[in-house]
């Protein structure tokens, strides 16, 4: 019997405890691990945080890992290799690698391998997307789980993306134009791109909205995003392109048009450079990932 999802608010029913899923030398990779109390089994996030691919952790979406949890998702916060230190594509191996890991436990995670998806907010949204779209891609199956551990692939039934950085070369260069302005904000984006992508190269290629654009063969689960108006780090129009809409219509567009499903939802919030907004202070958004979840990983 499969547990269903409860849309009701709840007190703190679930446990949380922290588990190194992957190790690099001496460099512990720790997942947070958010579970619905009672016997499940329940679907799965593995959630991707942001920091322009530099900076948070696991403990960052804190909130929404607990709300999670207290409706019936088992929430897998995860630290992953950072930009100052590993260049792409470090952080999406270990985030593939952390898909698999999950579904090669997901007994013991109160899951099932078929209800295993990914979330993710602004790079990290990025992130989420990429690891989706490319489940196979051998740089980024690289990592293999443990010797004897039944075989595991990083598909996903579906992905929830928080305002991502979907078009990381349209942001980079809109980071420049801004810098050039003197906008203070554009430095620090400048900077973390930089160290993580290396080279305009890099960051077209790693690139969901440009893989649908060149016509690459992806996956592409059902999936939402959210998006605060006013948002002009991730609501922006690409000035090198003739789409006449900012990148989050650029992407749906091309992301049906090549066959995909997604919803694009657009909400009233505080915004500003280098800060997020809060998830569980603006209406319905919580609400409406559980019920987008509940309806892909039934």
């Amino acid at each position: 019997m499969t547990a269903t999802l409860d849309a009701k608010p709840q007190t703190q029913n679930f446990d949380v405890e922290e588990v190194e899923y992957l190790r690099h030398g001496s460099k512990p990779l720790i997942a947070r691990i958010y579970t619905p109390k009672g016997a499940g089994p329940f679907p799965a996030l593995v959630e991707c945080h942001g920091g322009a691919w530099c900076q948070s952790d696991r403990m960052t979406e804190r909130v929404r890992h607990e709300y999670m949890a207290s409706h019936g998702v088992v929430s897998v916060a995860l630290d992953f290799r950072s930009g100052n230190e590993d260049p792409y594509p470090a952080s999406v191996q270990d985030i593939n690698y952390a898909v698999r890991w999950v579904k090669a436990n997901a007994a013991k995670l109160k899951t099932k391998p078929n209800r295993v998806a990914l979330s993710g907010q602004s790079s990290g949204g990025h992130l989420a997307m990429l690891v989706a779209m490319r489940p196979h891609d051998p740089r980024y199956t690289a990592i293999p789980l443990p010797a004897g551990t039944p075989a595991q692939d990083a598909t996903v039934p579906c992905v929830i993306m928080s305002w991502p950085v979907i078009n990381p070369l349209s942001r980079y260069r809109l980071a420049k134009r801004a810098h050039a302005k003197g906008e203070d904000w554009a430095k620090s984006i400048m900077g973390r791109q930089d160290s993580y992508w290396r080279s305009e190269a890099n960051m077209q290629e790693g690139n969901p909205l440009l893989a649908l654009e060149r016509g690459e063969k992806v996956m592409m689960p059902p999936a939402l995003w959210f998006q605060a108006h006013g948002d002009m780090m991730h609501d922006y129009k690409d000035e090198d392109s003739s789409f006449p809409g900012n990148e989050p219509q650029r992407f749906v567009a091309g992301y049906k048009k090549a066959g995909g499903d997604i919803e694009l939802i657009y909400f009233d919030g505080p915004r500003m450079a280098g800060h997020s907004a809060d998830l569980s202070k603006l209406g319905a958004n919580f609400d409406q990932m559980i019920a987008f979840v509940g309806k892909h990983m039934k």
